[in-house]
């Protein structure tokens, strides 16, 4: 029996390594794209040696043509989890036109790339995943990248809209704090200081959000498109937690 395809971008660290392992450990194959091919064959080379079917392929995601190549030389994509981005602190005062343009070009855009190229032969019930951030809420220093998330979870909607008559689903995840090696570079009295703002008092775990992308990628969400699930740990609840 042919086992449905995933394809995962961003997939050789952090969240998106963790959501190619469950993919596989679903009874996916995975294709692990990323920017770092010696990480993403390294990575892939692991997975496949504990008997998962993992694929790794290098690719830029903001090169169109090459996008649109590799999708059609991979199997239809039954699953497609868009987790590659950027991030990058800047003071409202400093942020450029050209950190905007790179943001959106990374966050944004290439989201449109892949997802209209890979549901050009995504088969009936096929789903598209796509890591927002918790961020697209609202966060200070960070203008640009709040701005590309929100346009994300805009797409995920409108794209929602015009693939449902093709019985594809299409939803967003919103990752909050969660342990990567972004918030493993903060200094000690950061990081503390930004767990003491969770409900939870810590991190989540990049599991967290893999166990999130694999419900979307499940029949369990054959009826459900177009939403946005917080993996947050309670934080976009606001409040006090005093």
């Amino acid at each position: 029996m042919t086992r449905p395809f995933a394809l995962v971008t961003g997939g050789a660290s952090g969240m998106g390594r963790c959501t190619v392992e469950r993919l596989a450990r679903d009874g996916f194959a995975v294709a692990m794209i990323d920017r770092n091919v010696a990480l993403a064959e390294a990575e892939a080379a692991t997975l496949r040696e504990a008997g998962l079917e993992v694929s790794a392929y290098g690719l830029d995601i903001t090169d169109v043509a090459a996008v649109e190549r590799l999708i059609e030389e991979l199997p239809p994509i039954t699953a497609l989890v868009n987790n590659a981005g950027i991030f990058d602190e800047r003071a409202f005062d400093d942020a450029t036109a050209e950190d905007f343009r790179r943001m959106f070009e990374i966050n944004t855009v290439a989201v449109h790339t892949l997802t209209r190229a890979a549901v050009k032969r995504m088969p009936a019930k096929g789903k598209v995943v796509i890591v927002a951030s918790r961020a697209y809420l609202g966060a200070r220093n960070h203008v640009h990248y709040v701005t590309s998330k929100a346009a994300v979870v805009g797409y995920t909607r409108a794209t929602a809209m015009e693939l449902a008559p093709r019985d594809i689903s299409v939803n967003a995840i919103a990752p909050g704090l969660i342990d990567t090696p972004l918030l493993q570079s903060l200094t000690p009295e950061r990081r503390k200081a930004q767990e003491a703002l969770q409900p939870t008092g810590r991190a989540g775990r990049p599991e967290d959000v893999a166990n999130a992308v694999a419900f979307f990628c499940s029949p369990a969400t054959d009826f459900v498109t177009g939403q946005v699930l917080f993996v947050d740990g309670g934080k976009s609840l606001g409040g006090s937690y005093a």
